[in-house]
């Protein structure tokens, strides 16, 4: 982040039940599910999931204060842990998030890509170099390394994550993109196989639905 943008952190949402202002020190959002298939190997992709549709109308951010962002970067790789976010830099988090989903979602659809997505991976790109630069010290030796300004920690973040998803949309694993087939579920997932559901709880639920139509419609009087 700039130093403009460098403060304290604030404090994390509690999830579940939904508290849209509700926040403790210190502490990183709690995640309502396990990361969907390929959510692990693309951070892209967990990413777009940090929104999260939950039955009941309740929902979950995972990037919803300053603090949980900047646990969620910490736990990825893409922050040092002494990083500190405000609220300018982890609304430029949720920013490129909506950006990945609206390109995740034209592709799982098979629609053109928006334009407006495109422009800002495509700035997020631009944002870090990405050339890992010929270095040399007395405990390494040479060694390759990407600049990391600590007044830049969210322009690296963002850059890196605009950097998978842009391999992801364009790699094998953009076949097996779709959207979660259990309703309300808003994530996306790689599928394997005929699974088209981020998790057992929503594989359970959309079994439990498909059972109850059927029931309903059997017992329908013709």
């Amino acid at each position: 982040m700039r130093e403009s943008d460098t403060a304290h952190a604030e404090t994390s949402g509690e999830r579940l039940p939904h508290r849209p202002e509700g926040r403790l020190a210190g502490r990183r959002a709690e995640q309502p599910l396990p990361p969907a298939p390929g959510a692990e190997q693309h951070p892209a992709l967990d990413l777009a999931n940090t929104a999260i549709a939950l039955p009941g109308g309740q929902s979950a951010d995972l990037l919803g204060t300053p603090s949980a962002a900047r646990h969620w970067l910490v736990d990825r790789g893409l922050a040092p842990a002494a990083a500190d976010l405000r609220e300018t830099c982890a609304s430029r988090l949720r920013a490129l998030r909506e950006q990945v989903r609206a390109l995740l979602a034209a592709r799982a659809d098979g629609r053109p890509a928006p334009a407006e997505a495109l422009a800002a991976l495509n700035g997020a790109l631009t944002l870090a170099p990405a050339a890992s630069l010929l270095h040399w010290s007395p405990d390494r030796g040479l060694y390759r390394a990407a600049a990391h300004p600590t007044t830049q920690v969210v322009e690296h973040a963002l850059a890196a994550l605009a950097a998978d998803a842009a391999d992801l949309l364009t790699g094998p694993d953009a076949e097996r993109l779709t959207a979660c087939g259990s309703p309300p579920c808003n994530r996306y997932l790689l599928r394997h196989g005929r699974r088209h559901w981020c998790s057992t709880r929503c594989g359970d639920r959309a079994r439990a639905a498909r059972a109850y139509a059927r029931r309903t419609q059997r017992d329908t009087p013709e």
